[in-house]
């Protein structure tokens, strides 16, 4: 029995590695610096805005993050989690929208190290701490949040029992954990590499039926629930003409994150989409209280 639980930990932990390293950009902050450059931007003058087109590692960007956030009646007096943080760019937002302090976790040290440099060059640090850890067992105190959010991380989180779990102790009473993740709407196969992973190996998609049933077995009770596919589709025409553009892809963007596979990445998400295999969706639960 040791045996067995010594390699299902040393399996588990591997599978981490595997979806950190993924995600990890060496010399991400430098590219960043160079397209704000290309931009007419600087450290000491650049703004939330002026990182938005980078910022937002999931369908829709800034557009998605705002419709999500704007139903978790955030204030000034909430101290949020946001679940996979990345660099930080929802964060960043949440602060300068709702004056709420926001502590972000994720895996990828340097997305980690990245974002926290970001908030500093826009001021915003005294307010928003990311930290490098494993989200389904952060080590934080019971009830040490107002609410929480998470978007386009479930996908690679494959125990959303364990998630969900840790959210709901996280959060106080009345709290809401808001989910913006690409789930299983259809049958057919991923090709692969895809944004969240480059092969099944770390992909983790549910089905949302499977997010609603983690959920209420953790506790929370479903305020709402939206398929935002079309959107989704409008989103990623505009994005895919930016990335394919003759002249190249924008100094800032999102294939500063996905690395060299980027337009291939994006366009097997797409195609899924398409074909209606996967879909972004919005879920809003709250902690009963």
């Amino acid at each position: 029995m040791a045996t067995r639980q010594v390699e299902q930990t040393n399996n588990f932990m591997a599978n981490l590695q595997s979806i950190s390293d993924h995600y990890r950009q060496t010399g991400l902050l430098e590219a960043i610096l160079a397209g704000l450059t290309k931009a007419g931007k600087a450290p000491e003058n650049v703004t939330i805005e002026d990182l938005a087109p980078v910022d937002e590692f999931h369908v829709g960007g800034r557009e998605a993050t705002r419709s999500l956030l704007d139903q978790m009646n955030l204030s000034d007096n909430d101290t949020v989690l946001d679940v996979g943080c990345g660099i930080g760019g929802a964060a960043r937002f949440a602060t300068a929208t709702y004056g709420c302090r926001v502590i972000g976790v994720d895996l990828t040290d340097e997305y980690v190290a990245v974002g926290n440099a970001l908030c500093a060059y826009v001021g915003c640090d005294s307010k928003v701490r990311l930290e490098t850890g494993d989200v389904s067992t952060t080590g934080y105190d019971d009830e040490s949040f107002d609410s929480a959010y998470m978007l386009h991380v479930g996908m690679n989180i494959r125990n959303k029992h364990e998630l969900a779990a840790e959210i709901h102790r996280l959060l106080k009473p009345g709290g809401f954990f808001a989910i913006y993740d690409l789930m299983r709407v259809g049958s057919g196969e991923l090709t692969f590499p895809v944004p969240w992973a480059e092969s099944q190996n770390t992909s983790a998609l549910t089905s949302p039926a499977g997010y609603r049933e983690e959920l209420e077995i953790a506790g929370f009770e479903l305020v709402s629930e939206r398929n935002r596919r079309d959107f989704a589709l409008e989103f990623a025409v505009r994005l895919q003409a930016k990335m394919l553009h003759e002249d190249g892809p924008p100094p800032l963007g999102l294939h500063l994150l996905m690395g060299p596979a980027a337009a291939d990445k994006y366009r097997n998400m797409v195609s899924s989409i398409s074909v209606n295999d996967i879909a972004p969706v919005e879920m809003l639960a709250r902690k009963p209280g």
